[in-house]
């Protein structure tokens, strides 16, 4: 080994680099104190991006920031002499920067200054659906079809997608699982991005994706007073009670039939029915007659009775049934 393949000693006039990173997620001027405390304590604050959103709230804060974009030799000449530089990320990320630094560092030639990555403020579990809310603004004013759509016309979809998620659970296949649950996710922020823009009729009043985030978590505080409240569930039948409770006070349903939607697969809709008139304690006789139609609707009964889905059991019962069909056109092949 030569002189050359030995690094020269690191000691305090080598400086520091601080890289710094913001969630564009996190409102701008929203920063951590440690990120305040290397700002003001730089010698030099450099920012490549001269519409970088927290510019206005460093200079604000008293932070002098130079719209500059140095290469990885100039910058870690800028740290010679014990200075530290605080590189205000962009966006993009400066890879180019953050490559040229690795390089320098990886060569054993250069006297590198001591290099931090610093975030000054972090995404909060679920930023990323502020990324659909923003994409799904752009979409629906620039793409042809997406601008045209309207509840109505988007029905249909809502109810693939819903199928296609169950498909996925009952497969097993998370990672279809995870992509169907995006789906039916679009569909809500669709809807909700069209509930914006009103509607034809004066009752048509225009709502948010927040007025529907907030009307849910308002829901679930309220049903679930034995999280958010002083009373006690030690069980789940304990749970549903609440939630029962709870529902037929905001409801005041003149029928246990209320809110059962009967545009919902028969089989489903027959359990359904079960499941309220069972919960409610009614002793109802159950119709009478002739055709396909009854024996169905018994046969759904009993399995509610038993706690079987007849729905999922019908699929699981559908599915051997393709199985069964793909062999016999391979037998035949």
């Amino acid at each position: 080994m030569n002189d050359t393949d030995t690094p020269p000693p690191a000691d305090a006039s080598t400086g520091r680099v601080i890289l710094l990173t913001t969630s564009h997620r996190v409102a701008p001027g929203l920063l951590s104190w440690p990120a305040w405390q290397a700002l003001h304590g730089a010698d030099e604050v450099l920012c490549a991006d001269a519409g970088h959103p927290q510019l206005p709230y460093l200079r604000e804060a008293g932070v002098t920031v130079t719209h500059a974009s140095p290469a990885a030799e100039e910058l870690v000449d800028a740290c010679a002499g014990g200075r530290t530089v605080v590189v205000v990320a962009t966006a993009e990320g400066d890879r180019p920067l953050t490559d040229g630094l690795a390089r320098l560092a990886g060569s054993g030639r250069v006297a590198m200054p001591d290099l931090e990555l610093l975030p000054a403020s972090y995404d909060l579990p679920g930023a990323r659906l502020l990324d659909l809310v923003q994409v799904m603004d752009q979409i629906r004013v620039a793409c042809p079809w997406s601008s045209q759509q309207t509840h109505k016309g988007l029905a249909k979809y809502a109810i693939e997608e819903a199928y296609e998620l169950v498909e996925a659970i009952e497969d097993g296949d998370r990672e279809e699982l995870r992509e169907e649950l995006g789906d039916v996710l679009l569909q809500v922020v669709f809807h909700a991005r069209i509930a914006e823009e009103g509607g034809p009729g004066e009752d048509d009043e225009p709502f948010s994706i927040d007025d529907v985030a907030g009307g849910i978590v308002d829901k679930l505080i309220h049903r679930h007073p034995h999280v958010f409240g002083d009373d006690s569930a030690d069980t789940p039948e304990d749970v549903k009670a609440h939630w029962l409770r709870t529902k037929a006070v905001e409801k005041q349903r003149s029928s246990v039939t209320e809110g059962v939607p009967l545009g919902q697969p028969g089989l489903a809709l027959a359990a359904k029915l079960a499941s309220r008139v069972r919960t409610a304690g009614l002793d109802v006789e159950v119709p009478s007659g002739e055709g396909v139609g009854y024996e169905l609707l018994a046969l759904a009964l009993r399995a509610e009775a038993e706690g079987v889905d007849p729905e999922a059991a019908l699929r699981a019962a559908a599915r051997a049934y393709r199985d069964a069909v793909r062999a016999a056109e391979g037998a035949g092949a």
